[in-house]
């Protein structure tokens, strides 16, 4: 087991871990291990395979002082997309599209999202997208094509891709819930074992921090399904950080918001939106990409802040 982030970092290392937070995550898949990078916009792309990008917890609607203008922040993460040399194949965006799922948010959610050159988006819900509604909204715009209350799954050269809902049942906790989990088994027992699995959902699926609620309370048998595959990826977002853990043949890897940062688990009362000072905002968002190499079980993820680079 091997935590790349400490769960207990003081304030200055806390600080400069939170400088290349915040914008996305570009991942790699190369040999079965996922890994990370600060990513330029200028950086080479692999020459065989692919990449694709996650983004997570816009927070459409959001006004709070921790940042009054989300919109901005969302569009200046497609910017930061649209300026990679190689453009990824798709795009996964791991929830809380919204604040309150109202449905001028998701409206503008989708306005934003068509300056993306590339259009593709799978998306997973959060908790702020099934508010008030238990997720009508939310499936109508997002999840037809999804199964259940939006969990579904895709294959893409070679990788496994499975999505899923873990914000429904919440006790505290996140959980998948039983009929997701039958669904699950049912859904990759024919894939032989060697076949890369990347998992994507919006609730961590490791035990970051349960006192906050940063866990899934199901996580062990979903993983226990998955077992014999000899690659695993695991993408959430949720804690608007980004957190990465390898454990065996399985890497967990959290991802920066959009919106806005929150505390380190344990470093406040409680999770919520954190107020940095209005020049350093970009510099604590972001995005992730992450790249598959043909003939290579490992992805690589590389996150990168929504700062300017200099």
């Amino acid at each position: 087991m091997q935590d790349t982030l400490p769960l207990s970092p003081d304030r200055r290392g806390f600080l400069k871990c939170m400088q290349w937070i915040g914008t996305g995550i570009v991942w790699s898949l190369e040999g079965g291990v996922l890994s990370s990078r600060i990513l330029e916009a200028s950086e080479k792309s692999p020459s065989s395979g692919f990449t694709f990008v996650q983004i997570s917890d816009s927070h459409i609607g959001f006004n709070k002082p921790a940042n009054p203008d989300v919109n901005a922040t969302l569009q200046a993460a497609i910017g930061k997309i649209n300026s990679l040399d190689r453009q990824p194949d798709f795009l996964i965006h791991t929830g809380d599209l919204t604040h309150l799922a109202k449905p001028e948010e998701f409206d503008t959610v989708e306005q934003i999202l068509t300056g993306l050159r590339q259009r593709q988006v799978f998306y997973v819900p959060g908790e702020h997208d099934f508010t008030g509604d238990d997720g009508k909204r939310y499936l109508e715009r997002f999840g037809k094509k999804t199964s259940g209350s939006g969990w579904y799954s895709f294959d893409h050269k070679g990788v496994h891709f499975a999505g899923l809902n873990n914000v429904v049942q919440l006790e505290g906790l996140g959980k998948v819930g039983p009929e997701q989990i039958a669904w699950l088994e049912k859904d990759v027992r024919r894939l032989g074992s060697d076949t890369p699995l990347v998992i994507f959902a919006h609730i961590p699926l490791w035990a970051v921090y349960p006192n906050w609620g940063w866990a899934t309370a199901d996580s062990e048998q979903v993983l226990s399904l998955l077992k014999r595959f000899s690659s695993i990826t695991v993408l959430n977002g949720h804690i608007h950080q980004a957190m990465q853990k390898v454990e065996g043949n399985v890497t967990f890897h959290t991802a920066m918001s959009t919106a806005f940062p929150q505390p380190a688990p344990g470093k406040a009362p409680s999770a919520g939106p954190m107020k940095v000072p209005a020049d350093r905002l970009r510099s604590v968002l972001g995005i992730t990409d992450v790249s598959f190499v043909s003939g290579r079980s490992q992805l690589a993820v590389v996150d990168a802040s929504l700062a300017a680079q200099e």
